[in-house]
C-alpha cells in the first residue's frame, strides 16, 4: 500500500513529552540512549541512501514526509472500522466517506504522547549554522547524519547552481555560500562536480564579501571573513539604562536571542583556527586573496540579488559611531557587557532546557556556551544533545528545522479541525490523546529569573512547540485554550484543564493585548516602529520590534469570545473591552479590497480566513457596530469569490509574502482552498455553489489512503522567508470538510 523504501526503514522518529529525536537503527525507544552518537553505519548502508533520498527539487521542492508518514503506517493503519453515519443522498454520503477517512488517516500519524509530529523545514540557512557550531567545537554528528544533510544540501540545488534563502526560493549568495561551506564541512571534495559549479555560480555574482550581515557573521566564526569586515554589534549597548528605547531588552524576543550570542562572539572576536580546509575555502569563495582584502570596505557590500530591505540613514549613522567606537572601547567596559551577556546566554538556556528560543539562537548560543566553558563542559553538552532536537528526516534528507517542532500549534489545529462536526467524536482516542498532550504543555511555573531577563509572564500560556521550550506566545495560548474548550465541550474526556488554569489563560491573553488593540507574538510591543530603522539585516523586514498582526488578534478574540459563551461572569467588562478593541484592530488592517495581509502563512487567504472567522463570531452579541462588521465581512468574501479559480479552488504563492500584494498560483492548493472555504463557511455566504466547487476540489485532491498531497510552501516569517507545515495539508481540508458536514450535511 505504501512505498517504504529501505534506507528509510533504518530511520526511527523517537518522541517523549512532544521532544523528537530522529535515530538512525536505534537499540531502543530510549531518546538518551540515542544521543551517545554511535557510528553505526555502513558502506552499504551509505549507498542505499544515496538511492532512497533521491529528489527531484523541479517537480516540487518541498518533501511529502514521507519518512515519517510511510513508515509510521506502514504496519498499522488500518481503513475505520466504526460506525459510518449513512445518508440517501449520495453527494453527502461522499462528504462523510472523505471526511472520516482523512480524520482516520491522519489519527495514525498522531503520537503515544498525543501530538502530531512534521516537517517544520524551509529555511536553508539554519543546517549550516548548526554545522558551523559542531565543526567550530570538534563536535562532529554521526556518519548517518552528515551523509543524511549532504543529500538535503544538494537535493536543493537550484538549477543554476546556487541555493536560496528557502527551499523554493531563487539563488541568493546568503543561500550559496552557507551551503557550498557546509558541504565542505561535511567532507565534500572541492572538486565535486555540483561544488565546481555552486562555486562558478559565487564568483560570478562577486565572491562571498557579497554576503548579507548574518553570512558575514557565520563566515567571520569560520576565519573565511575577517572581523573587520562586519559592523559593531556594540556589546555595550546591554548596559544601557532600561528605558532607553534603543535597549535591546525592548527588541522582538527572536531578534534580541539572536543578537545576544551575536554580540559575544563579536566581542571575544571567535574565529576557528586556521587549517587547510580553511586556506583552501578563502580562495574558493572569495574573488581577491584573501589577505589583501579591504575588509573595512566589505561592511555594507550585499550581493543584489539578496537585498530584501535597505539600511536607513540612521542605522548608517549609528554603525559610523560604533565602528569607530571599536578604535577606542573601554576594556573593561567590554568586559561587563561580555560578562552581563553570558549571564542572560546562561538564563536563556536554562529557561527553555537548553533548547532555546530557536534554531539560529541555538547553533549561535552553543559556539558561545563551548568558548565560554569548553567542549567538556556539562553546559555545551547539554547544549549539543538539543542539537538533535532541531533535525528532521524526509525523502530529501536531514534537514535543520524551524523551531524544535510545532508540536502544540498543530495539535491544537488538528484537535479544533476535527471536532467542528460530531463527526469527530468517533475518534474518542485521538482527541483523548491530543489533550493529554495539551493539557502536558501549558505551562504552569514561572522561571525564577523571568523578569530580570525581560520574559513576558507565562503561567496559564501555551508553547509554540513544547513545555520544555518553554516561550509562551498569545495566539498559541489562544489555540490551546480554544482547542481545550472545544474537547471540553465534546463531554470525550473528563476535564484535566480546571477552571484555574482556563481563567489563568484568559489572562495571560489579556496581558498580550497591545495599545493599538492588538496582540503580537510573544511579548507587547515595547518600543515605537522607528525602531526599525536600526534593522541590521539586509534579509529580513519588520524584525526589530513585536509587532501586532491579524492572525495573533483574531485568535486571541476568538478564545476571548469563546470564555464569555462559557464563563459569562468572568471579567466580563474587561473581556468586553478586550474584544472591541481587538476586532477594531482587526478592522483596521483590512486591504482596500476586503483581505488582510498574512505575516505567519501563505498569506492573504490565510489571514482573511482568521479576520472573517473573529467578525463573524462577534457579529450579533453587541462588542462592535453590526453593520461594520457586516460590510468587512462582505468585503472580505467578495475578495475571495474575485481570487477563485476556474475549477473551485483557490491558490497562492509565496511571492505574496514578500511583495505583500496576491500572487495567483498556477494551480488550486488544498490548504489555500481550505482556508478559503472556512472563511465563506465563517461568513454565512449566500452562494453555496462556489463553496460546493471549493469542496469538490478538496474531495478530488484526497488521495484513497485519506491524505493529500503536499503542495506549495504555506508558512513565511519576516514577509521574506517560507518554511514548510507539513501538517497543514490535512488539518485544514479536514477542517473545511468538517465545517461543511455541520453546515450542509449534518442538518
Amino acid at each position: 500500500m505504501l512505498n517504504v523504501k529501505p534506507g528509510w526503514k533504518n530511520w526511527q522518529l523517537l518522541t517523549e513529552k512532544g521532544r523528537q529525536i530522529w535515530a538512525f537503527k536505534p537499540s531502543s525507544n530510549n531518546i538518551n540512549a540515542h544521543l551517545q552518537n554511535v557510528d553505526n553505519i555502513t558502506d552499504e548502508e551509505i549507498a542505499q541512501f544515496a538511492k532512497d533520498f533521491q529528489f527531484d527539487k523541479s517537480s516540487n521542492p518541498n518533501s511529502g514526509d514521507k519518512v515519517f508518514r510511510n513508515t509510521a503506517t506502514d504496519t498499522k493503519f488500518q481503513n475505520f472500522t466504526g460506525e459510518i453515519p449513512q445518508s440517501a443522498n449520495p453527494d453527502k454520503q461522499k462528504i462523510i466517506g472523505a471526511l472520516i477517512k482523512g480524520m482516520n488517516y491522519y489519527s495514525y500519524l498522531q503520537t503515544e504522547d498525543g501530538h502530531w509530529p512534521g516537517d517544520y523545514g524551509g529555511p536553508l540557512f539554519l543546517l549550516p549554522g548548526l554545522l558551523i557550531a559542531s565543526y567550530i567545537s570538534d563536535s562532529p554528528f554521526p556518519k548517518a547524519h552528515q551523509e543524511m544533510m549532504k543529500l538535503y544540501l544538494f537535493n536543493h540545488q537550484n538549477k543554476d547552481a546556487g541555493w536560496g534563502m528557502h527551499i523554493e526560493g531563487e539563488s541568493t549568495m546568503f543561500g550559496t555560500v552557507m551551503q557550498y561551506v557546509s558541504l565542505r564541512l561535511l567532507g565534500v571534495d572541492k572538486n565535486h562536480e555540483q561544488l565546481i559549479k555552486a562555486r562558478t555560480w559565487i564568483k560570478n555574482n562577486g565572491g562571498a564579501t557579497g554576503i548579507p550581515s548574518w553570512g558575514k557573521f557565520y563566515l567571520a566564526v569560520l576565519n573565511l571573513y575577517d572581523w573587520q569586515g562586519f559592523n559593531s554589534l556594540f556589546p555595550e549597548m546591554w548596559l544601557f539604562p532600561k528605558w532607553l528605547p534603543v535597549h535591546p531588552w525592548r527588541y522582538w524576543c527572536h531578534t534580541r536571542m539572536v543578537y545576544l550570542p551575536m554580540a559575544y562572539c563579536y566581542a571575544q572576536r571567535i574565529k576557528a583556527p586556521e587549517n587547510e580546509l580553511i586556506l583552501s575555502l578563502r580562495e574558493e569563495i572569495h574573488n581577491e586573496n584573501f589577505a589583501s582584502i579591504n575588509w573595512p570596505k566589505q561592511r555594507d557590500t550585499v550581493c543584489e540579488k539578496d537585498c530584501y530591505t535597505t539600511p536607513s540613514p540612521v542605522l548608517k549613522w549609528m554603525n559610523f559611531f560604533t565602528n569607530n567606537y571599536e578604535k577606542f572601547k573601554s576594556a573593561w567596559l567590554r568586559k561587563k557587557s561580555t560578562d552581563y551577556i553570558l549571564k542572560y546566554l546562561n538564563a536563556e538556556d536554562e529557561q527553555t532546557s537548553y533548547i532555546n528560543i530557536g534554531p539560529v539562537n541555538q547553533a549561535i548560543n552553543s559556539i558561545c556556551i563551548w568558548h565560554a566553558y569548553g567542549k567538556d563542559s556539562v553546559q555545551f553538552k547539554k547544549h549539543a544533545a538539543r542539537w538533535y532536537d532541531y533535525l528532521w528526516v524526509a525523502e530529501d534528507g536531514m534537514k535543520m528545522n524551524g523551531y524544535n517542532g510545532s508540536q502544540l500549534w498543530d495539535t491544537a489545529f488538528a484537535t479544533r479541525a476535527m471536532l467542528e462536526s460530531d463527526l469527530g467524536k468517533l475518534f474518542p482516542a485521538t482527541i483523548a490523546k491530543s489533550y493529554r498532550f495539551i493539557e502536558l504543555s501549558q505551562i504552569k511555573d514561572e522561571h525564577p529569573t523571568h523578569a530580570e531577563f525581560f520574559r513576558h509572564p507565562m503561567i496559564g500560556s501555551w508553547p509554540f512547540s513544547t513545555p520544555e521550550n518553554g516561550w509562551p506566545v498569545a495566539d498559541c495560548t489562544a489555540e490551546g485554550l480554544s482547542a481545550t474548550l472545544a474537547i471540553h465541550h465534546s463531554g470525550l474526556v473528563k476535564p484535566m484543564v480546571d477552571e484555574q488554569r482556563i481563567k489563568q489563560a484568559v489572562d495571560v491573553i489579556l496581558s498580550y493585548q497591545n495599545t493599538d488593540g492588538g496582540w503580537a507574538t510573544y511579548e507587547l510591543t515595547r518600543a515605537p516602529k522607528w525602531l526599525e530603522k536600526l534593522n541590521p539585516s539586509e534579509v529580513f523586514a519588520d524584525i526589530m520590534i513585536d509587532y501586532s498582526w491579524t492572525e495573533c488578534t483574531a485568535a486571541c478574540v476568538i478564545s476571548l469570545l469563546e470564555i464569555q459563551e462559557t464563563y459569562p461572569g468572568f471579567k466580563t467588562s474587561e473581556i468586553r473591552k478586550a474584544i472591541s478593541t481587538g476586532l477594531n484592530f482587526i478592522l483596521n488592517q483590512q486591504r482596500a479590497d476586503g483581505s488582510w495581509y498574512g505575516g505567519w502563512a501563505v498569506c492573504f487567504t490565510y489571514a482573511t480566513w482568521f479576520g472573517v472567522e473573529a467578525l463573524s463570531k462577534a457579529k450579533g452579541n453587541g462588542y462592535y457596530d453590526d453593520a461594520t462588521l457586516a460590510a468587512s465581512i462582505t468585503g472580505a468574501c467578495a475578495f475571495l469569490l474575485d481570487k477563485q479559480k476556474a475549477d473551485g479552488g483557490w491558490g497562492e504563492t509565496f511571492k505574496s509574502c514578500s511583495t505583500l500584494v496576491y500572487s495567483e498560483a498556477a494551480a488550486s492548493q488544498g490548504v489555500n482552498t481550505a482556508w478559503a472555504l472556512l472563511a465563506l463557511m465563517a461568513a454565512e455566504f449566500s452562494e453555496r455553489k462556489v463553496i460546493e466547487s471549493g469542496i469538490n476540489v478538496l474531495l478530488n485532491k484526497q488521495s484513497a489512503i485519506g491524505d493529500w498531497p503536499q503542495e506549495s510552501i504555506s508558512g513565511v516569517f519576516n514577509y521574506n522567508c517560507m518554511i514548510t507545515y507539513a501538517n497543514y495539508r490535512n488539518i485544514f481540508p479536514v477542517w473545511a470538510l468538517s465545517r461543511y458536514y455541520r453546515r450542509y450535511v449534518q442538518g
